[in-house]
C-alpha cells in the first residue's frame, strides 16, 4: 500500500497530492492520499503502508511533515518514507541523519516518485537522494476526486462574499534567482511550462467541484507571459464569471505593463507581489532586481489597470534597521496599502535554510549563527537587539490580533515600532481612508 501525505499548502487543495495520484493512477497503482491540514492522521493506513510519501514544499509543511514521519516510524518502522519538495531536499542531511526519511526527491518529482514506489513495492533498491530532477515530463490531469472538497479550503473574499477558490499551476520553478528564495537552490533559474490543455482541464474539474475563483500558484505567473495570457484568455472564454489571482515580480509588472489592462479585463482580481523592503540596501542584499522607485511604478500600473495588490515583505533581515522598518510602515500608510497587507507580513523574518544562496556571501558575517537543523534554518541575531525585540512583539500581535481590523492592527504595530525608537506614531488619522476592502483569499501567504 502507498500512502501520500500533505501537511500544509497555504489553504489550497494540495497539488502535491493530486499530481502524484494522477501519475500513480496512470501506472495502475492505487494509493491513499491524506491532507493533514484537513484530516486526522491516518493511523490504520500508515500502519499498513509499505511506501509513505510526505510533501514538503515549504518550511511550515516540513515542520508538520517531520511530526507525521515520527508517527509513521512509531507504528510502522519498516515503511519506506520519502520526503519530496523544495524543503525536503534543502534539509536532506537532517532528515536522513534523524532516520526520518529513507529517500528524498526535489524538482520535477512525480515520475521519479512513481519509479521509487514501484521499486520499493517490488523489493528493489532505490536511490536515497539525488540532485534535483530537471527532466521535463508530460502531465496527466491532476487527480482530485479523493481529496477533501474545495469548500474545506481557502475562499475568495470580496464585497462581503466568500466563494470557494481553486488552485492550479501554469508553470513550476522560476527564471529568477532571488538570494533568499528556496526555489533557487533547487531550480537554479529554470522553469517548466505546464500545457494549456492540462491547466484548463484542471480548472474545469475544480469549477465543477464548486470553484468560483482560481489562484495561479506559479512562483511567477509572468515567467512565461505569452503562456499566461493564453491561459487567462481561455479561462475567460470558457468561464466568463470566474476571477483569478496570481503572483508576479515587481520587475515583471514593469516589463509587461501593457498586459495588465487585458489581464484585468480577463478577470484578474488581485496579484501577490514580493515587495520585501523599502530599503535599497536590503533589496540589493536579497537580489530582488527592483528598487523602491520600481515599486512605486508597479503600484501605479496596477491601479490604472484596476487590479488590487497584496504586497509581501521580509520585514526583518540582518540588514534592516529600525529606521527601515519605520519607513516601511510609513510607505504602507502613505500609499493606502494598510488593508492590502496581511498582519503576518509585518512579522516575517528572513529564513536562511541549508543550501541558501545567501550563505556563500555571508559565511563570515557576525550576525550569522550555526545551522539549527531541527528548525530547518540557520540561526541569526540582529546586530541591533531592538529589532529582535520588535520582531517578538510584532509576532505576538500577529498571533493575537490575526486578521482583525487592519487599521487597529496597523496602529498597534506602529505604536510598538515607534516606541522602540522612543517616539510616538504619526498623528494623522487612519480611519475611513481605505474603502472598499480589497479582494483577498481567506488564507494568507507566508512561508
Amino acid at each position: 500500500m502507498t500512502l501520500l501525505l500533505s501537511c500544509y499548502e497555504l489553504g489550497h487543495q494540495p497539488l502535491s497530492l493530486a499530481w502524484p495520484l494522477a501519475f500513480l493512477d496512470e501506472a495502475g497503482l492505487a494509493a491513499t492520499a491524506v491532507d493533514l491540514s484537513i484530516s486526522p492522521f491516518p493511523k490504520s493506513e500508515a500502519k499498513r503502508a509499505k511506501f509513505v510519501c510526505i510533501a514538503a514544499p515549504m518550511h511550515t509543511a516540513l515542520r508538520l511533515g517531520v511530526e507525521a514521519a515520527r508517527r509513521v516510524r512509531e507504528i510502522n518502522p519498516n515503511a519506506h518514507i520519502c520526503f519530496y519538495g523544495l524543503y525536503a531536499w534543502l534539509n536532506r542531511d537532517y532528515l536522513l541523519s534523524e532516520g526520518l526519511a529513507d529517500s528524498l526527491l526535489a524538482g520535477e518529482v512525480e515520475r521519479p516518485l512513481l519509479a521509487q514506489i514501484q521499486a520499493v513495492l517490488s523489493g528493489e533498491p532505490v536511490m536515497v537522494v539525488a540532485d534535483p530532477i530537471m527532466a521535463r515530463q508530460s502531465f496527466p490531469i491532476p487527480k482530485r476526486a479523493s481529496l477533501p472538497g474545495l469548500p474545506e479550503y481557502a475562499h475568495y473574499m470580496h464585497k462581503g462574499t466568500a466563494v470557494p477558490a481553486g488552485y492550479v499551476e501554469a508553470s513550476r520553478g522560476c527564471l529568477h534567482t532571488c538570494r533568499h528564495c528556496p526555489i533557487v537552490p533547487v531550480y537554479d533559474g529554470r522553469f517548466f511550462i505546464i500545457p494549456l490543455e492540462t491547466v484548463m482541464a484542471d480548472i474545469r474539474q475544480q469549477v465543477k467541484a464548486g470553484a468560483r475563483h482560481i489562484t495561479f500558484g506559479d512562483p511567477d505567473f509572468l515567467n512565461g507571459p505569452g503562456h499566461a495570457l493564453n491561459i487567462a484568455r481561455a479561462l475567460r472564454a470558457e468561464f466568463p464569471g470566474l476571477t483569478f489571482d496570481f503572483t508576479v515580480k515587481v520587475e515583471h509588472i514593469l516589463r509587461h505593463r501593457d498586459k495588465f489592462p487585458e489581464l484585468a479585463a480577463l478577470g484578474s482580481a488581485f496579484v501577490v507581489s514580493a515587495f520585501e523592503s523599502v530599503s535599497e540596501t536590503v533589496l540589493a542584499r536579497l537580489g530582488k532586481g527592483h528598487t523602491v522607485s520600481d515599486m512605486e511604478t508597479a503600484l501605479n500600473i496596477l491601479a490604472q489597470a484596476g487590479i488590487a495588490v497584496q504586497p509581501t515583505w521580509v520585514a526583518f533581515t540582518p540588514w534592516t534597521t529600525l529606521a527601515d522598518y519605520l519607513a516601511m510602515l510609513d510607505w504602507i500608510r502613505r500609499r493606502g496599502l494598510i488593508p492590502h497587507v496581511p498582519t503576518v507580513q509585518y512579522a516575517v523574518r528572513l529564513l536562511i535554510p541549508p543550501q541558501s544562496a545567501l550563505l556563500a556571501e555571508n559565511e563570515d558575517a557576525g550576525w550569522l549563527g550555526a545551522l539549527d537543523a531541527a528548525n530547518f534554518s540557520y540561526a541569526w541575531r540582529h546586530p541591533d537587539p531592538r529589532l529582535d525585540e520588535l520582531h517578538q512583539a510584532v509576532s505576538q500581535v500577529a498571533e493575537q490580533m490575526g486578521d482583525g481590523d487592519p487599521l487597529a492592527v496597523f496602529a498597534e504595530i506602529e505604536r510598538l515600532a515607534y516606541g522602540m525608537d522612543g517616539r510616538t506614531p504619526p498623528a494623522d488619522p487612519l480611519l475611513n481612508l481605505f474603502q472598499p476592502a480589497p479582494p483577498r483569499l481567506s488564507e494568507n501567504w507566508f512561508c
